[in-house]
């Protein structure tokens, strides 16, 4: 069975920072593409980062330079080290596994950011 839990959102001023964790079960967390995407009200899911297999990151526009993205291959855990927290960040933000034939989605953590 295949397990996706995001943990670490929280209410945080504008400024602040915030690390967001994703534990994964049942899948070989070394061969998939790991990314974090979230979701504000009234608006599509968004990429915020993502980490290939091989350890390429990539990063929306919007987080670059702000959000890291990092893996702990031993512990099957993603992380996003979210840096100069802005209003607009606020969102649910969820983990994401993903690999030919397949995709897994965790249930979500909701970051507001108070301005």
């Amino acid at each position: 069975q295949v397990q996706l839990v995001e943990s670490g959102g929280d209410l945080v001023q504008s400024g602040g920072s915030l690390r967001l964790s994703c534990a994964t079960s049942g899948i070989n967390f070394r061969i998939y593409t790991m990314g974090w995407y979230r979701q504000a009200p009234g608006k599509q899911r968004e990429m915020v980062a993502a980490i290939a297999s091989t350890g390429s990151r990539n990063y929306a526009d919007s987080t670059k330079g702000r959000f890291t993205i990092s893996r702990d291959i031993a512990k099957n855990t993603v992380y996003l080290q979210m840096n100069s927290l802005e209003p607009e960040d606020t969102a649910v933000y969820y983990c994401n596994a993903k690999r030919v034939m397949a995709d897994y989605w965790g249930q979500g953590t909701q970051v507001t950011v108070s301005s």
